[in-house]
């Protein structure tokens, strides 16, 4: 069933399609065809006023069907209608004065420019018919060789236009093709440079990872050479002296700088070990991981007006620094999350020594999404888990940190329910952490 299309739609047939050519034309013709009635006087009397009256109701037609109706122009089944009654028109017009002839141009257009093909190849050949038969209507047609060339005319007719009609809509394929193919073009511009965006903000988040990496591995390392060289050899020094100490009796002369020298040597090494503590991640320097959560909790609810409630169970137990930076820094990451995305008005930091594994949740009570995978994870917005708008790179970072030690994290959320993340980290042997 035909239905109209809304008003934008019409503005555009009226682009798609030439407009004076279309109204002005089909107009001038006729008012000339009736203007030269008039002026001629033929027919005369009754036969002149039904051929005005015909072209009047040819004018009426154009103008209530067409004219006037913008909307209508892109429902083919009126149009189709509107056509075939201007062509009907034209016929007796053609049949009582062949001078009308002349208006044939007028459904020609109306041909090209309404009809649907291959509807329109149709309705191109019929006013070729109706204009053959006015090019020939001094051939007489009662014999042979008149009927041939009267048929001879309108073939001509049907072929040229029809020919027309089809190199048209040749062309009009082509362009559509034209059209279509710049559409996926820009289609496909518009998805690579929304990619090169990503790729871009993945590429500076994965940097930034790098750099901080790089810098934990070094402090770690220095870490371990002061733990390994120094701090060793100074335990080792102190462990002779007091040896020697046991074994003779230091002289008189001697048990100064004797006591000196270990006295020295424990401070070197209490010194030795502040160094070491010292290169350990900043937030987790002289406490914690509970006591850093608390504080990154305690910073985030001052900063954003919302209380977190954060909650240690089970026994605490030793972790490697990794492990216990690559926590911390994904409760500060959803965290961040929650304040731009979530909405939420209660959230949760709940940090659990398990028999094998760690586990950090960072809960809310916000929007939440659909989480379809990861994938999906990075396309939503609102939640702990949930992404940033700029392409879910934190959410990103946050994974590969956890992953790249063995670990886990998994996503939980629902519109209009919130949303969850939980990391785990498995929890090395003792001897692993000397």
């Amino acid at each position: 069933m035909d239905r109209p299309r809304s008003q934008p739609g019409a503005r555009a047939a009226r682009e798609d399609r030439p407009f004076l050519l279309v109204t002005a034309v089909p107009y001038t013709l006729l008012a000339a065809l009736a203007a030269f009635k008039v002026i001629a006087q033929y027919p005369p009397g009754n036969l002149l006023l039904i051929d005005l009256g015909l072209c009047g109701l040819a004018a009426a037609w154009m103008l209530g069907m067409f004219t006037l109706r913008p909307a209508w122009w892109e429902r083919p089944r009126i149009m189709g209608v509107f056509f075939t009654g201007l062509l009907v028109i034209t016929a007796v017009l053609v049949v009582r004065d062949p001078a009308f002839g002349l208006f044939t141009p007028a459904p020609y257009i109306y041909a090209f420019t309404v009809l649907r093909w291959p509807w329109r190849l149709l309705g191109v050949a019929a006013t070729a018919v109706v204009a053959g038969t006015a090019q020939a209507s001094d051939v007489p047609k009662t014999t042979a060789s008149g009927l041939a060339l009267y048929l001879s005319i309108v073939v001509a007719n049907v072929v040229l236009m029809g020919g027309t009609a089809w190199v048209l809509r040749r062309a009009e394929r082509e362009k559509e093709q034209r059209e279509q193919v710049l559409a996926e073009l820009s289609e496909t511009n518009r998805r690579l440079e929304a990619t090169l965006t990503e790729n871009a903000g993945l590429h500076a988040q994965l940097l930034a990872q790098a750099r901080e990496a790089g810098v934990l591995d070094e402090r770690q390392r220095m870490a371990r050479e002061i733990h390994d060289t120094l701090a060793q050899g100074l335990t080792g020094i102190i462990a002779q002296l007091q040896a020697a100490e046991q074994m003779h009796e230091v002289p008189a002369p001697w048990a100064r700088p004797f006591e000196s020298v270990k006295t020295l040597a424990r401070e070197s090494l209490s010194e030795a070990r502040r160094s070491v503590d010292a290169l350990r991640p900043e937030p987790l320097d002289g406490g914690r991981l509970s006591d850093a959560l608390a504080d990154v909790a305690d910073r985030w609810s001052k900063l954003h007006g919302l209380a977190v409630q954060v909650t240690t169970t089970g026994t605490a137990r030793p972790m490697t620094p990794e492990a216990e930076f690559a926590l911390l820094r994904t409760a500060q990451e959803a965290l961040a999350n929650v304040a731009k995305h979530a909405g939420a008005t209660r959230v949760g930091v709940t940090l659990s020594y398990l028999e094998d594994e760690v586990a950090l949740d960072v809960r809310d009570d916000g929007r939440g999404f659909e989480p379809a995978g990861p994938g999906a994870a990075a396309a939503a917005s609102g939640g702990a888990g949930s992404p940033s708008p700029g392409g879910g790179f934190g959410l990103t970072i946050m994974r590969q940190r956890v992953e790249g030690l063995s670990g886990t994290l998994r996503i939980e959320s629902e519109p209009g329910a919130g949303t969850g993340i939980s990391a785990c980290i498995p929890i090395l042997p003792a001897g692993s952490l000397a």
